[in-house]
């Protein structure tokens, strides 16, 4: 009885080392990168505005436009002190939406802006 509780020991003993082995080594071990974040800057900003506001926004303002959209400086004071991804979000039809007469932007565009906001309103 001795020997067989032994025998039974020494099998699990085995058993668990051989179980645990694996042919892992640390080389095998890829290091875990941090997902890069994409933070959005006014040069990808700058295709929308250029695209779709400067016919009105440009340099001179036209079509009583109250500022221009030409430059960094402009779009961050719009963003920052005239509520311009409101006026963008609003629904076509709605008064204020801009660009002035519609199509509203396109989602993408409004979320590519705000996010732009939320990244902190870098210029590159």
């Amino acid at each position: 009885m001795k020997n067989n509780s032994h025998l039974l020991i020494y099998t699990l003993i085995i058993s668990l080392v051989l179980l645990g082995c694996t042919t892992t080594t640390y080389d095998d071990i890829e290091p875990v990168d941090d997902p890069i974040l994409d933070i959005v800057t006014y040069q990808e900003v700058k295709s929308i505005i250029d695209n779709n506001c400067l016919n009105c926004h440009g340099n001179p303002p036209q079509n009583n436009a109250p500022m221009q959209l030409t430059t960094y400086d402009n779009v961050k004071e719009a963003v920052l002190n005239r509520d311009l991804i409101s006026k963008i979000s609003l629904n076509d039809g709605a008064d204020g939406l801009m660009p002035l007469g519609g199509p509203r932007l396109s989602q993408a565009s409004i979320d590519l802006i705000s996010e732009w906001e939320e990244d902190g309103l870098l210029e590159n």
